[in-house]
């Protein structure tokens, strides 16, 4: 699923953020993000997404700020930024009627189709399941920081288990529509 790579910069801020620190993790995350615009930019049939320059800002924003105002935000602090950033994107891409899933729906699905109301309401459902993913790692992580003697472990759980569950969910609602239609 293409839709699985627009997460990279959110795996790359992951990774350096644990072993370097939050600021370097938010510019890899930068970085990774302006990469992956570009690609879409330049790249032969390739559309730029509201998710990919969404993550750009937020992790360009948090870094710039972080690195001009001194900010040592906890490890929970910054994921809480970038979680809420996050789902504010989810949320906003709804809100436009333009659900973040579309433009990658689109990439696989035939033209006469895109329009259609049962396409883009298939897109609602599944960017609303991603919303939900994503408010449940807001929920996790302002839980361990408003209740700093909770294990770490636990949002950690969560987080995984929201994410794959959304993954699981965008691959089986489409073949569970494509099911329902040929049965009449």
């Amino acid at each position: 699923m293409k839709i699985l790579l627009a997460f990279a910069p959110f795996i790359v801020f992951a990774v350096v953020d644990r072993v370097v620190g939050s600021l370097a993790g938010l510019a890899a995350g930068a970085v990774t993000a302006a990469i992956m615009l570009a690609r879409d930019l330049f790249g032969r049939g390739r559309s730029v997404k509201v998710l990919d320059v969404g993550t750009l800002v937020l992790f360009g924003g948090l870094a710039g700020w972080a690195a001009l105002a001194g900010a040592e935000w906890p490890v929970f602090g910054v994921r809480l930024r970038v979680d809420l950033g996050l789902l504010l994107i989810v949320l906003v891409s709804i809100a436009l009627r333009r659900p973040f899933t579309l433009q990658y729906a689109r990439e696989r699905a035939p033209r006469e189709s895109w329009d259609s109301p049962a396409f883009i309401r298939s897109n609602d459902v599944i960017t609303a399941a991603w919303a939900v993913a994503f408010l449940v790692m807001v929920a996790a992580d302002l839980a361990v920081l408003l209740r700093p003697d909770l294990p770490v472990r636990y949002a950690v759980i969560a987080t995984v288990m929201a994410l794959v569950s959304a993954v699981h969910f965008s691959a089986w609602y489409p073949r569970h529509l494509r099911a329902r239609a040929q049965q009449g």
